[in-house]
């Protein structure tokens, strides 16, 4: 069973930075992608940005230039560098890995971690 486990989440004036841990139970370079999503009050869950297992990064417009998402596959780490937070990027952040079994993605998620950013 894979776990994943979020950390840095926090209250943070606007303007300012957080940095978002993911440790997964088993290796990540078994993961086709990694991504953080985040689900605001009211609204439904979005994709915020993704990593593929070659590097490769996606991002949502609205996060574009501000937010950072590596990966360590050494340490088994997602990782997401927020910078210049707005208060509409508050939401509970979640971390997903996928992988493919028998030609179907299987998706993980994690617990969630409340980000705020006050105006």
């Amino acid at each position: 069973q894979v776990q994943l486990v979020e950390s840095g989440g926090g209250l943070v004036q606007a303007g300012g930075s957080l940095k978002l841990s993911c440790v997964a139970s088993t290796s990540i370079a078994s993961f086709v992608a990694m991504g953080w999503y985040r689900q605001a009050p009211g609204k439904q869950r979005e994709s915020v940005a993704t990593i593929s297992s070659g590097g490769s990064t996606n991002y949502a417009d609205s996060v574009k230039g501000r937010f950072t998402i590596s990966r360590d596959n050494a340490k088994n780490l997602l990782y997401l560098q927020m910078n210049s937070l707005k208060p509409e990027d508050t939401a509970v952040y979640y971390c997903n890995a996928k992988r493919l079994s028998t030609g179907s993605v299987v998706n993980y998620w994690g617990q969630g971690t409340q980000v705020t950013v006050s105006s």
